[in-house]
């Protein structure tokens, strides 16, 4: 059984800007640029210990891709930050054409990923960011759910040779993982094992899915519980594994239900072990202005909703 201290909350993106700077004293060939949010991205770290290996492009996401993409081919490892929204949705043309059909060796850091971004509201909510990466050849698409794991993906990605996706979230979260934990982009990890539902999830709702597990076990439902933070390339042969023994696929994000993890799910299942699958996402809608807190139970993202979906679908 885990057991998570739901007070022990850390922030995600202060992980990604820690990891960042510590990995900048071993690689002479990081650089960072951001797009006039570096106290937001946390990559302001970086900036005041390696101000030379830091660019502010201010707000030109289109020259942020293509500096970093410049930098790639002069031999640097950039990492390329701002909100996830703008990252993929104003610079995908120069994402696509520049940076994957060119297999680059770029890191672009989508912040504030999802609708925890709260109060900003549905123009800086991205819910389809996963989508728009996932379809792009080459690109490898990671969403880290803690403090832990975010800062053992970013220290993979600094030495993966590729372009690599990393949505990160605003919220602080609960520890789900310890310093023991070993980052492997080829294998989802099961939490916990059971019989009767897989729970599948990615990103910063993972802690809430980890309680809906626990509410389920106290109603007597026993739930394989997986979390998946590499999207692309998905780890199919332990959702696969998981599917033939419970029947019963729930997947679990804070992004649309188009295109994200529990699209990428179904198309595993479809394909090898056609069974039951429920997507709880976003679905097909914008965000709208409110707190974290408001916007997850809205969307019944809530570990409540979670579980009581899961238990209609067991009836």
């Amino acid at each position: 059984m885990l057991k998570i201290d739901y007070d022990n909350k850390k922030s995600i993106r202060r992980a990604f800007g820690e990891i960042l700077a510590d990995l900048g004293e071993k690689n002479q060939n990081i650089v960072v640029l951001d797009a006039d949010l570096a106290g937001s991205t946390q990559t302001s770290i970086f900036a005041k210990k390696y101000p030379e290996r830091f660019i502010d492009v201010g707000i030109a996401e289109q020259d942020l891709m293509t500096t970093a993409l410049g930098l790639s081919l002069e031999g640097k490892i950039p990492f390329a930050a701002t909100f996830a929204v703008f990252a993929t949705g104003r610079a995908y043309d120069q994402i696509r054409n520049s940076i994957c059909y060119q297999n680059s060796n770029v890191k672009i850091i989508g912040a504030h990923g999802g609708i925890t971004v709260g109060e900003d509201g549905a123009s800086h909510q991205a819910l389809e960011d996963i989508s728009l990466m996932r379809g792009l050849p080459n690109m490898m698409v990671i969403s880290p759910s803690d403090y832990v794991q975010t800062k053992k993906v970013v220290e993979y990605a600094s030495k993966y040779v590729g372009p690599v996706y990393i949505r990160l979230s605003r919220l602080e979260v609960p520890c789900i993982f310890d310093e023991g934990y070993e980052f492997n982009p080829q294998k989802a990890i099961v939490l916990k094992e059971g019989s009767d539902v897989t729970l599948i999830a990615t990103g910063d709702i993972l802690s809430e899915v980890v309680r809906a597990s626990e509410m389920l076990e106290n109603e007597g439902i026993s739930v394989e519980l997986i979390n998946v933070p590499v999207i692309k390339p998905l780890d199919c042969g332990t959702i696969i594994g998981s599917s033939k023994k419970t029947k019963i696929v729930v997947t679990v994000e804070d992004h649309s239900i188009i295109g994200g993890l529990g699209s990428s799910v179904c198309e595993c299942l479809a394909e090898n072990n056609p069974v039951k699958v429920c997507r709880i996402g976003i679905r097909d809608s914008f965000g709208q202005s409110g707190t974290p807190n408001e916007l997850v139970k809205y969307y019944n993202l809530d570990a409540e909703s979670i579980t009581k979906k899961v238990i209609e679908l067991k009836k």
